[in-house]
């Protein structure tokens, strides 16, 4: 829910409706509504209705105790109220939002370093006060109310939800030609998660381009907006501050 939410939002569009696809191996009532409860409070934070879905059971496809999850939502929007990369502008501000953990991306590249099992799931790490399986399942952060009332009240340039590709994919897609983010890492909220991640050997700059890092999302807006902006989302309950600034050069992303 929290990814198609996001996306959706990031457009500037509201959500509407979202529905779920469920295929299982064994149709187990009890996990099937475990999931689908957790569907539904996804939909409850992001302000659009669960209106139905599909559950499929197909035995010899699909073990017994795996499944395969997925949905899309809809949302709706004026035409002058869509968000797109024409109104970023060299010198505008970028603000981040931190992120809840890893989100919803990465996972490939975590169970091999981890070479997950449900005894390793079971590890405490200090470093995440908690075990790797709970520092793991940590919700997807949903953005969709604190854009809203964000966008009802100033101008929104640009908004990069940072999912898979991590910054140096995400950010430019809210880049119009001619411009780059440059982004100051040092300002970026430190998740332990990733320091625990990269100690494994991942390169820098492997771990900018794979996780959120700590964002879950990097908007861009005028530089004279940037502390009224920073203000909203921080009464919205999120933890905003400016991350970096948009520059004339070859469309990309710096980190510095």
């Amino acid at each position: 829910v929290a990814m198609c939410a996001n996306d959706v939002a990031g457009s500037g569009a509201k959500p509407l409706f979202f529905l779920d696809y469920l295929a299982v191996g064994k149709n187990e009532p009890e996990r099937v509504a475990e999931i689908v409860s957790g569907i539904a409070e996804g939909c409850v934070q992001a302000g659009c209705a669960l209106i139905g879905g599909e559950t499929a059971e197909m035995p010899g496809f699909y073990p017994v105790d795996e499944y395969d999850l997925a949905g899309f939502c809809v949302g709706i929007a004026d035409k002058k109220s869509i968000v797109d990369c024409s109104a970023v502008r060299e010198g505008d501000a970028l603000i981040g939002v931190e992120s809840s953990g890893v989100h919803s991306n990465g996972f490939s590249l975590i169970r091999k370093l981890f070479n997950i099992s449900e005894e390793r799931l079971k590890l405490y790490f200090n470093e995440c006060s908690q075990t790797l399986g709970e520092e793991l399942l940590t919700p997807t952060k949903i953005y969709v109310k604190s854009l809203s009332v964000l966008m009802s009240t100033i101008k929104v340039h640009g908004i990069s939800h940072i999912t898979g590709g991590g910054l140096y994919e995400n950010i430019p897609r809210m880049l119009p030609d001619g411009l780059f983010a440059q982004v100051e890492k040092n300002k970026i909220p430190q998740k332990p998660i990733f320091h625990l991640i990269q100690d494994q050997g991942i390169s820098e700059r492997e771990m900018y381009n794979t996780f959120n890092m700590g964002l879950g999302l990097c908007i861009a807006v005028a530089s004279d907006k940037a502390d009224e902006a920073v203000r909203i989302l921080r009464e919205c309950g999120e933890n905003a501050m400016v991350v970096g600034v948009v520059g004339k050069g070859e469309k990309g992303v710096t980190i510095c």
